[in-house]
């Protein structure tokens, strides 16, 4: 029912036919930048082409110049061609904005905006407009404070901001392994989770204030970055995994990490096809569940490490996540990174204290703008080390394999992962994962 109704839309027949239209409509989400352009979400008003005319027929994306002066909640005037989504050699562009409810696509059409901000039909838009300001806020003084890449990558790890990222270290990121650490996701949100649990009790709170402490802070995050889909979804994933965890009953976390992801597909089907996001969320939070004692138990066996019992449960937690998530990354992706166990050991234990050297001088320089760049500078100096160890790893050439699999392979391979998760179930006494 839902794939008839979108191939029914006028929007999506005048796409086909790719005819000139003029629509009249609102910028749904906050633009996306990119290098070259500028990608807005347009909710369409009316829409008229040749023949006639429309009103709230759906969504269509619209890619404009970087220099043009488009807000959130902006009302413009697009005049030019639309098209369907095209998809890429290995990618299904098409399917993948459907589940977002866009159905057509323009680039660099005419604009004209007929009112600036206009929040007053929808109050959410004001909330989300004030939120979107305090964001703007802190982005621009990541990017006058830092240089690139400095500046694009903390952006990207404390706003999902990864418009300014330069394609080079996208690669780069993802040849390493640690793309995962710019992208709001569910293992970037349990990660964070464990984070605040960590600082929680590192502030001398007890278990279950550290728990609260953790649940208030997380969702203040995923506001901050403005509810981007993605974030909300692991969001409450990351959020019910850690109430789970209050209990101390691991089958209550499984169950309701199912019934959530029933709930989402209930009210939007597509999401477990072409939502990348909502799958990575999914697998990460159960390969927590079920993996992360086993690593905890493997890890605390190493003389290194077994001393630092945080640094054993945020190592645990990310292999546990990349184990589950990794047969759906290179289905989709098409590569795996041989380096990724070493650069993750590298990385990930320095994630808390880029995130917070970032938290704190953010919040400096919102209280004195002066005081931004001192303390901007331990950032900076982790940064360097992030950009360092990304930087010297991805120049060996034998650290990722790119190939194809269909997705009889990736069935395979989850349901070898489901056997092992029986296995271990069996032989060992189950027991909720622990920070």
């Amino acid at each position: 029912m839902v794939e008839w109704n979108f191939e029914n839309n006028i929007l999506t027949q005048l796409a086909k036919n790719q005819e000139d239209v003029e629509i009249q409509g609102k910028v749904l989400k906050e633009p996306e930048f990119r290098e070259e352009s500028v990608r807005l979400v347009i909710k369409v008003k009316e829409i008229k082409w040749e023949k006639g005319q429309e009103e709230g027929i759906g969504r269509i994306l619209v890619t404009i110049n970087p220099y043009t002066d488009v807000d959130f909640g902006d009302e413009i005037k697009i005049f030019g061609a639309i098209s369907q989504p095209k998809d890429f050699e290995d990618f299904n562009y098409k399917d993948f904005l459907k589940k977002d409810g866009i159905l057509a696509t323009s680039y660099f059409p005419e604009i004209e905006i007929t009112k600036k901000k206009n929040y007053e039909t929808l109050p959410s838009f004001l909330l989300m407009a004030k939120i979107l300001a305090v964001k703007n806020r802190f982005r621009n003084l990541v990017y006058q404070n830092l240089s690139p890449p400095q500046s694009s990558i903390l952006a990207a790890i404390l706003f999902g901001d990864k418009g300014k990222m330069s394609q080079e270290w996208k690669e780069k990121l993802n040849i390493t392994g640690v793309r995962h650490i710019t992208a709001i996701s569910g293992m970037h949100i349990v990660i964070l989770s464990g984070i605040l649990i960590w600082l929680g009790m590192a502030l001398r709170l007890n278990r279950g204030q550290a728990f609260y402490f953790a649940i208030v802070f997380l969702w203040l995050f995923i506001i901050m970055i403005g509810f981007q889909s993605s974030a909300l979804r692991a969001g409450i994933m990351g959020s019910l995994l850690l109430i789970c965890q209050k209990i101390g009953r691991k089958g209550a976390a499984e169950r309701t990490i199912f019934l959530t992801a029933a709930v989402m597909l209930t009210f939007n089907p597509l999401i477990l096809k072409s939502d990348v996001g909502f799958q990575l969320s999914f697998l990460a939070t159960l390969g927590i569940i079920y993996l992360m004692p086993f690593f905890q138990e493997v890890l605390a066996k190493i003389k290194s490490v077994k001393n630092f019992p945080y640094l054993v449960s945020l190592l645990a937690m990310t292999f546990a996540a990349q184990v589950f998530t990794l047969p759906i990354l290179i289905y989709n992706f098409g590569y795996i990174s041989l380096i990724s166990p070493i650069t993750n050991i590298l990385i990930v234990p320095i994630l808390s204290y880029i995130m917070g050297s970032g938290i704190i001088f953010l919040a400096a320089g919102i209280l004195w703008q002066p005081l931004a760049w001192f303390f901007s500078l331990p950032a900076w100096v982790l940064m360097n080390y992030l950009i360092g160890v990304v930087d010297f790893f991805s120049k060996f050439s034998f650290v990722a394999l790119t190939f194809k699999v269909s997705w009889f392979w990736a069935v395979i391979s989850y349901l070898i992962l489901g056997y092992w998760v029986f296995y271990l179930q069996r032989v060992k006494e189950p027991r909720i994962f622990e920070y």
